[in-house]
């Protein structure tokens, strides 16, 4: 599956929030996100419009492991 090319970093925040993620707080452009499913994890995503595809991939090979996915198996659960 392909990365999503217009995705944004809230619209990604949101998606996010399938896997327990919340935004825990914000400073300038870039969001916290914080989970405690599978232990506590942060992720910091820049609220850009729209998101580099390069910063989308590897803001999902952090989360990716986490959860003991893939990233095709991540990509399925938060786009498809």
């Amino acid at each position: 599956m392909r990365l999503p090319r217009d995705l944004s970093g809230v619209e990604l925040a949101a998606q996010l929030q399938v896997l327990g993620y919340a935004v825990t707080r914000q400073s300038g452009s870039h969001l916290r996100l914080t989970t405690l499913s599978h232990g506590e994890h942060h992720i910091t995503i820049p609220a850009h419009t729209p998101l580099r595809v390069g910063t989308l991939s590897a803001i999902l090979g952090e989360v990716a492991p986490h959860f003991g996915l893939t990233r095709e198996q991540l990509l399925q659960k938060l786009f498809s």
